[in-house]
């Protein structure tokens, strides 16, 4: 199947045009919220339904980043993770983990039904499979920690065999989770918030000082509350988020299919992973949604367009896709110990991170607890997101020693690394690093045959970037910032433009 040139989401293809102006003046606020993705938007709409003045910030335009970019599964099944939880935290904590997740998508249907929001949300089974018995001594495991729960689920025996076209060994299902269409219900609830929240887009946060958020351009929002939902927090510094997040980059296509899905929602345990879900387009049609190929922002170990690739060899083998109508990738971030980091930083201080491969329903999660933390003072939830938590197991301390020193190594390495051709052998299209009057550069030609030169040091904390070529983008693998060919800002904690040459 033919892989499209450029890279859209299915859910960004049914954005609204730019409706919000960019902040050109200094302003004061009750609340003042970085970040218009899920979290971001959803608890602007909280604060201005309790009374509260509301400012909200996006760099981009709403939507426009990983909310954008998602599979837009709404489960509390976050793959194997129950019986991990309660190893780390304990049954009690491990429970609390699932009942947040369980009220966010309470909250999400409820929201849907009293707005009458159109977004496709629909009630469905999740499913984490597995496809040889390798992985059963896991799973077995998972079901326990199911029962010590008591999750609604179990053994899935035939039930996801008879939905799947190939042979699935065994699966855990979680039943009444939900699947919808993130941006028409975020679009929704701008349209109702957009009398009481002042919104700006194109406009980007460059630090946090005292009670005021400074922007790029010069100006300042002051507020009582501050909230950085931005994805990878802007402020890093502010909690050392830069050595205690993994960024993970992962990738999705829509395509017609043969066999449609008849219900469910699934992800395999198997590597390489494999996310299937179904999305029903504005013409009744079936979309089926693929996803998976994940490995760490800008250390792929083949070309990235190869990712797409490989999704589509899957759908054409088991589903007999014949059409790619939609690809994507998404950049996800892990912390150390799988939970998210949701609460006060200190002070006015709030923070909401890491929320992996789930961040729709851990999205919602933060904009409900934090709501709650700057509405009531407090959230049963508060000590088990804490972002301050330092307690760290052995094997998260593991974990966070070889994070480091990856980073490490990826800083010498890309200063080490010499280019490997020359700016005359770049075809239109094609970018990479080139030598140019004896100094390691960034090139990139466009289709008119212009050639895009740029400094390749990532401007976060000075590794070098690396060339993506599925995305043409410049993909930093020590921390996951993304710049565009021309080294514009695709994706933080970078705030700086690469610098032209």
């Amino acid at each position: 199947m033919r892989i499209p040139n450029e890279s859209i989401s299915y859910w960004k293809d049914h954005e609204a045009p730019l409706a919000f102006p960019p902040l050109q003046e200094n302003i004061t606020a009750d609340a003042v919220i970085v970040g218009g993705g899920i979290t971001g938007i959803l608890t602007a709409w909280k604060l201005s339904k309790e009374g509260k003045q509301v400012a909200l910030i996006e760099a981009g335009r709403l939507t426009d980043g990983t909310t954008g970019f998602t599979t837009a599964k709404v489960t509390a099944q976050h793959s194997l993770i129950y019986d991990k939880l309660i190893r780390t935290f304990g049954e009690e904590k491990a429970r609390l983990y699932y009942e947040a997740n369980e009220e966010a998508i309470a909250f999400l249907k409820q929201t849907v039904d009293e707005l009458n929001i159109e977004c496709d949300f629909t009630p469905q089974d999740a499913y984490v499979y597995i496809t040889t018995g390798e992985m059963r001594p896991m799973l077995e495991k998972e079901l326990k920690a199911y029962e010590k729960l008591g999750i609604n689920g179990g053994l899935a025996g035939d039930a996801a065999q008879m939905n799947l076209p190939f042979q699935v060994e065994e699966a855990l299902v979680m039943r009444n989770q939900a699947q919808f269409h993130p941006v028409k219900f975020l679009e929704a609830l701008v349209q109702d918030m957009a009398g009481r929240v002042q919104i700006f887009e194109g406009t980007r946060a460059e630090a946090v000082d005292g009670n005021a958020v400074k922007t790029t351009d010069g100006y300042k929002l002051i507020g009582e509350h501050i909230v950085v939902a931005s994805h990878f927090p802007f402020n890093d510094f502010d909690g050392a988020y830069f050595a205690k997040l993994h960024p993970e980059r992962s990738y999705a296509i829509g395509v017609k299919s043969e066999h449609p899905l008849k219900a469910g929602m699934y992800i395999s345990e198997d590597k390489p992973s494999r996310s299937v879900r179904y999305a029903t387009m504005e013409n009744g049609e079936q979309l089926l949604i693929i996803g998976g190929e994940n490995h760490p922002a800008g250390n792929s170990k083949q070309e990235t367009i190869r990712h797409f690739e490989e999704l589509a060899e899957f759908a054409e083998q088991y589903f007999g896709a014949k059409e790619i109508r939609y690809r994507w990738s998404a950049q996800d971030l892990i912390t150390l110990d799988r939970v998210p980091y949701i609460g006060r930083n200190h002070d006015n201080l709030y923070v909401a991170t890491g929320y992996a491969k789930w961040g729709m329903t851990g999205g919602t999660v933060a904009a409900n607890l934090i709501t709650d933390l700057i509405v009531k003072g407090d959230s049963r939830y508060k000590e088990l997101y804490d972002p301050k938590r330092e307690k760290m197991k052995p094997a998260d301390i593991k974990t966070f020693v070889a994070q480091n020193a990856k980073v490490a190594k990826d800083l010498v390495s890309g200063k080490l690394k010499r280019p490997s051709i020359t700016v005359d052998a770049l075809l239109p299209g094609e970018g990479g690093v080139v030598e140019v009057d004896g100094k390691k550069t960034g090139a990139y030609k466009d289709e008119t045959g212009h050639c895009h030169l740029v400094d390749i040091t990532c401007t976060h904390m000075g590794c070098e970037t690396t060339w993506n070529d599925a995305e043409r983008s410049w993909d930093c693998p020590c921390h996951g910032s993304r710049f565009s060919y021309d080294g514009k800002v695709l994706e933080g904690p970078a705030i700086k433009p690469l610098e032209k040459r």
